[in-house]
């Protein structure tokens, strides 16, 4: 390579990781409300005089809005951009945020919580895929997952939030200053370039020509063959609603909102969203003890998730699902062992903060990155922003139904039965990911709609992760 060559790449390179990056700080608005909640509602079920079910309300408004965030996203993303809904969401979640701080009663902290759940859901649907069409095959793995990288140091910002203002019980400042990602996000956006797959879609090769021009090597061979293979995956007509109805879209929707699915319902929002509520189950009495220990969920969350950036190009994405969700499974079983006799004892209480940070630790290597990678990636273009949009909307329904739900499901079950109960999910999951879930590592993304149309047919598709193509295993 020439040193002009090499100048070029160096500058596409820097171009596609900011642009990533940018765009992953829809994923600190996301993190940041998921962490600063659980520090909050140690203060705010005080204040407002709260039951389990309204603590469950104020958790899972965020949901609630998050669904409508997520339905909205998919087709206005298709028609106004994936950039300008991910300026909305920062709009929007600061409108959200300051409500919150302000609220005076449960309504209006509901209400408000909604509000911020609609701009995480807008996010939440439009950055991966924004990223997934901006980055380079080689690369594309680890730059999507800049959005749960962004997640995970959101909730470990939001929980050292909480310790610095548990002492004033400020639960009003905690959610006050989730205006200053949303802030972040939004004035990042706007010199950000729309994705140049979105441009073709709407017909504008010109300016879809110009940024490719920016974000990859200055080669116009290779800009033309990524905008012809671009071209070449979209249908003659647009993609309308119905055409998630198609065999190949529904191979690949089996997928993703399975998965959507699945990483709610193994438990992880109990655990981010009740951190501090859980590790007070141990025994642990003080509330600045309590945030503490789950700033060190958060450290291990934000640590496990670099290993992951580093890996899922590498390993690719069934060996860490599997070897990830294998590790969340022990790590429940171990956590409700914890509360067998009620907890209370030392031992105890380092089992279960043991358990927490290594659960955390395996979902961070594999559900948390690995569903948003592939709900950005598996879909045809035509259609990718809706299908996208309902696994987000999976996502975040059961996403609402874990969270209102955790506290009443150990009032049933008890804490161990609670925690086997998701382990038991885990397993069912385990089942999951190794029977529906393709190996896309290095895959263009027209590549990926080859290997669903392959199995719609009964190819039975097996990808070959070393020569960077699909190849039908059987007839």
């Amino acid at each position: 390579m020439n040193q002009g060559s090499e100048a070029s790449a160096r500058r596409a390179r820097r171009n596609v990781i900011l642009t990533a990056a940018i765009a992953g700080l829809g994923g600190l608005l996301f993190g940041y409300d998921t962490g600063i909640i659980a520090s909050a509602l140690l203060f705010i079920k005080t204040d407002f005089a709260l039951g389990s079910f309204e603590q469950g309300l104020v958790v899972a408004a965020v949901p609630i809005g998050a669904i409508g965030g997520a339905a909205i996203a998919g087709p206005a993303a298709d028609t106004y951009g994936r950039r300008l809904m991910i300026l909305l969401a920062a709009a929007v979640f600061i409108v959200g945020a300051l409500g919150s701080a302000a609220a005076q009663d449960l309504t209006v902290l509901v209400i408000a919580r909604i509000v911020i759940g609609i701009a995480i859901g807008l996010a939440s649907a439009a950055a991966p895929v924004y990223i997934s069409e901006v980055a380079p095959p080689e690369s594309r793995g680890r730059l999507v997952s800049f959005f749960q990288l962004a997640v995970t140091i959101g909730i470990l910002v939001a929980y050292l939030v909480g310790l610095a203002f548990n002492g004033i019980e400020g639960w009003r400042w905690m959610l006050g200053l989730g205006c200053v990602p949303a802030l972040a996000l939004g004035f990042g956006m706007l010199r950000m370039p729309q994705s140049p797959r979105w441009l073709v879609m709407t017909g504008d090769d010109f300016k879809a020509r110009a940024v490719l021009a920016k974000i990859r090597v200055d080669d116009p061979d290779t800009i033309d063959q990524e905008l012809e293979e671009i071209e070449q995956s979209l249908d003659e007509k647009p993609g309308a609603w119905s055409e998630l109805l198609q065999p190949v879209v529904k191979a690949a929707l089996v997928v993703g909102v399975g998965l959507a699915i699945l990483q709610q319902v193994t438990g992880i929002n109990t655990v981010i969203y009740y951190a501090p509520t859980i590790v007070e189950f141990t025994g642990v009495n003080s509330s600045a003890g309590s945030i503490l220990a789950a700033v060190g969920v958060g450290i291990i969350n934000v640590a496990a998730t670099l290993v992951a950036l580093r890996l899922l190009d590498i390993k690719g994405r069934r060996a860490l699902l599997m070897v990830g969700v294998s590790g969340m499974v022990v790590s429940l079983i171990a956590l409700g062992a914890a509360f067998i006799g009620g907890g209370g004892s030392t031992l105890s209480s380092v089992v279960a903060i043991a358990s927490l940070m290594a659960y955390v630790a395996a979902f961070a290597i594999s559900l948390g990155p690995i569903f948003w990678l592939l709900n950005a990636e598996i879909y045809p273009l035509n259609v990718r922003s809706k299908a996208a949009g309902i696994g987000t909307m999976a996502n975040w329904t059961f996403n609402f139904i874990v969270s209102l739900t955790f506290l009443l499901l150990i009032e049933l079950l008890g804490r161990p039965g609670a925690f086997w109960f998701y382990a038991a999910i885990g397993i069912v999951t385990l089942w999951f990911c190794w029977k529906y879930v393709p190996e896309t590592k290095g895959k263009h993304l027209e590549d990926i709609q080859a290997f669903f149309q392959a199995r719609v047919e009964g190819k039975d598709p097996d990808p070959d992760p070393e020569s960077g193509s699909f190849e039908p295993s059987g007839g």
